[in-house]
């Protein structure tokens, strides 16, 4: 198969605000042995994307492409023997045309190179709009309520916020285990969103004391997790809400990273505190960061961790449990991711599901 000497990617050149994300011209990525070569269809938004262009999380060097998540079609497979025996390698089944989701630094190109523990192959009864939403978000779901909290049947489980793209794959899996379901939203037609996905109880904070409701609800005893993806504006009161023994789950930082506290925080309480993320490994288009910046890697780390959880995920998409709610695609220009970015961090915006970059047919 030929290839072109260059393609199109979203780039930023420096730190900085909206106005530094570009569309640029890149040569083609070069493969490494044990890379997949993925001609890119949908790229998947997310707030990290922000978190990088910001330079809340550090970028190695410039010009750097942005997105961590994406799907398309297979059109070069490792090259490295030692990697077409291996078995978990095996087991995923790679073929030239098939349906991939990748996961890392990156992605927002017409072509992209990744490690192939990175590229995971996409079932056939899945279209690669879901998978370009899925991917980042229901990892983060099936392993933080498993190997951050062990979400169990009559555990309270409290959700920041749970209406978004993330919240409703959280309400979705806590309520299978069992679980009862508390989370804020912005707006009365949002919570009606997080309902329809099981959540029992919806706080709008934009007009209620969510400490106060959420210990009335719980009979003044709390809950046994927090989930946060808001970060500053919400994490000191999540202390107040999580019961004696219970878990803070700090997921994101959508209103920014919280300050720092004393460990001593936590002892009044004799409460625990986390602090995974998504891992990243970048593509061959751009310089590699460290995979262990991000932790939530630390629990796919293995092939047999990435098989266990992606078939996790894979089987609740095709029960239904998770449930990919598309609500905005954007055009594959810099305006667009421009766009896609200003909607997913507006407080109280309309965002209430997942944000997709169309940047090619397939």
């Amino acid at each position: 198969m030929s290839f072109p000497s260059t393609i199109q990617a979203i780039t930023i050149p420096k730190i900085g605000g909206l106005e530094v994300i570009e569309k640029t011209s890149l040569p083609f990525p070069q493969q490494k042995p044990d890379e997949v070569i993925v001609k890119i269809v949908y790229g998947g938004v997310n707030t990290i994307d922000t978190y990088f262009r910001k330079g809340l999380y550090p970028v190695k060097s410039f010009s750097q492409v942005v997105g961590v998540e994406a799907s398309g079609i297979i059109v070069a497979l490792p090259t490295d023997e030692t990697i077409l025996s291996d078995k978990w390698y095996q087991l995923r089944e790679y073929k030239i045309g098939g349906k991939v989701a990748v996961n890392g630094l990156g992605a927002f190109a017409e072509y992209v190179s990744y490690p192939w523990k990175s590229v995971f192959p996409v079932p056939d009864e899945l279209s690669l709009e879901t998978a370009a939403g899925t991917l980042s978000h229901a990892l983060t779901v099936v392993t933080t309520m498993t190997e951050s909290y062990d979400v169990k049947k009559d555990d309270i489980i409290f959700i920041h916020t749970v209406a978004g793209g993330l919240g409703l794959l959280f309400t979705a899996y806590a309520k299978s285990r069992g679980a009862t379901v508390i989370g804020t939203t912005s707006t009365p037609e949002k919570a009606e969103l997080a309902k329809s996905y099981g959540a029992d109880h919806v706080i709008l904070y934009t007009n209620e004391d969510t400490v106060k409701r959420t210990l009335e609800i719980t009979n003044g005893e709390g809950v046994h997790a927090v989930f946060d993806g808001v970060g500053k504006d919400t994490f000191l009161a999540d202390f107040d809400i999580l019961r004696r023994k219970g878990t803070l789950v700090a997921i994101g930082n959508a209103s920014g990273p919280p300050d720092p506290i004393s460990p001593l925080k936590l002892s009044a309480k004799n409460l625990k505190l986390l602090r995974p993320r998504q891992g990243l490994i970048t593509s061959s288009l751009i310089v590699r960061v460290p995979n262990r910046l991000f932790s939530m890697g630390n629990y796919i780390t293995t092939p047999e961790e990435a098989h266990h959880y992606s078939q996790e995920v894979y089987n609740a998409l095709k029960s239904g449990l998770f449930k990919i709610r598309i609500c905005s695609v954007y055009p594959f220009t810099a305006e667009g991711v421009q766009d896609a970015q200003r909607e997913i961090t507006t407080p109280g915006g309309k965002l209430a599901g997942k944000i997709l970059i169309k940047i090619a047919d397939a």
